[in-house]
């Protein structure tokens, strides 16, 4: 017994030293042909993992999920401490408008051209209410990466930041629509409800704990206390929202969001933070790139081709219209949507849920999200990139 217990963990740890070796080589190698060292990281995971060489078996897979959590949160906390509170009264509600309608637009594309295609009304609703999500952990990177800075890469975090609590909305409103066709049963009340109670409470929780954050700050005052506290509360948050079903991104961001608003500390905090997090971010990577599946490539069909391809043109327009009708930079009207392409983590989740709601469609709509995911991980963190440098901000 004792042996095997052994044996497990030396393994694991191989594991987690495979990845990171992997992933710097790689992402090395992805920066001498000018792209994110992020697209590195994910070649790296694929390269090593069940779909390629299998350095990385299948079955231990699950073991290292605490990294992608861990992971999650802390980029989480670093997009909540951007959302100042001097920020939004410049801008107004520009973010707000723009993250609501790339999400509602990227939606009803998918929606309207999966029915012009022949499906049926609940898979299309449910599969193109998934389209909304939009993945903030490979544009974190590469805005870090490249010290990205101006009106589009400030818009862009405001937008992936507040595009997790519309995906959810949207998503909700569209599942309570299809299970009232599949099953006038059906309790639609609480379909629609759920995702409110998800946003709303991650939000209270996490404006909580940033305000108790503040409280021992004054106390501990060098930097292993604080960075102490800091991966505690991340920790806290991470905790908090899986035990209650919270959104675990909307809870650490709002705990980002208060701390900064209320604390002179946090500059310090992020600076302490930005000095711990690179392993954990390559081996995030990593992993999801060991996560993408190339077998589901040849059985997404039609449908998986248009989610792919619509879903990014609905992302454009919807970013395009909304900064267009408040007016904002010309810059962000033209640049901003495509760098919306990334999916990954909300969307897998997504697809779970989704196998519930409409079983019958739930094996497709699974292997459409992993494709999709394997597309937009690897491609989208290069056209952010682009994106970013067409508008001037990466030098």
């Amino acid at each position: 017994m004792l042996s095997e217990f052994s044996s497990a963990h030396f393994n694991t740890f191989v594991y987690l030293a495979l990845m990171i070796f992997f992933g710097m080589f790689m992402g090395r190698m992805a920066k001498h042909i000018h792209l994110p060292n992020v697209t590195g990281y994910l070649v790296a995971g694929l390269l090593i993992g069940p779909s390629v060489l299998g350095l990385i078996p299948e079955n231990a897979l699950p073991n290292l999920d605490i990294i992608a959590d861990t992971a999650l949160g802390f980029i989480a906390f670093s997009i909540g401490t951007e959302f100042k509170i001097s920020y939004f009264k410049r801008v107004g509600v520009t973010p707000i408008v723009i993250a609501f309608l790339e999400a509602l637009l990227a939606v009803v594309f998918v929606v309207v051209a999966l029915l012009i295609a022949g499906c049926s009304l609940p898979f299309s609703l449910v599969l193109g209410s998934i389209a909304a999500a939009t993945a903030p952990a490979a544009t974190i990177m590469v805005i870090k990466q490249y010290k990205a800075k101006g009106p589009v890469t400030e818009m862009l975090l405001s937008v992936v930041a507040l595009d997790d609590a519309a995906a959810l909305m949207l998503f909700g409103i569209a599942v309570a629509i299809a299970q009232s066709v599949s099953n006038p049963d059906a309790s639609v009340a609480s379909s629609l409800l759920s995702p409110i109670i998800e946003i709303v409470g991650a939000v209270v929780c996490g404006f909580i704990l940033g305000l108790i954050f503040i409280i021992p700050l004054r106390f501990f005052k060098k930097d292993g206390n604080r960075l102490a506290l800091t991966i505690g509360f991340v920790f806290i948050g991470i905790g908090i929202a899986s035990i209650f079903g919270l959104s675990q991104l909307l809870l650490c961001m709002a705990l980002g969001a208060s701390l900064t608003n209320f604390s002179s500390n946090t500059n310090h905090i992020v600076k302490l933070t930005d000095g711990l997090t690179p392993p954990i971010f390559i081996l995030f990577f990593v992993l999801s790139g060991a996560e993408l599946q190339l077998s589901v490539i040849p059985s997404i069909g039609v449908a998986g081709i248009i989610y792919v391809i619509v879903r990014v043109v609905g992302k454009i327009a919807g970013a395009s219209l909304g900064s267009v009708i408040c007016r904002a930079d010309k810059k962000i009207t033209k640049y901003l949507g495509f760098s919306l392409m990334p999916q990954a983590g909300v969307a897998i989740g997504l697809s779970l849920i989704a196998t519930q709601i409409v079983p019958e469609f739930g094996a497709e709509i699974r292997a459409i999200i992993l494709c999709g995911t394997l597309i937009y991980e690897l491609i989208g963190p290069a056209i952010t990139k682009l994106s970013l440098k067409k508008a001037g901000e990466i030098e």
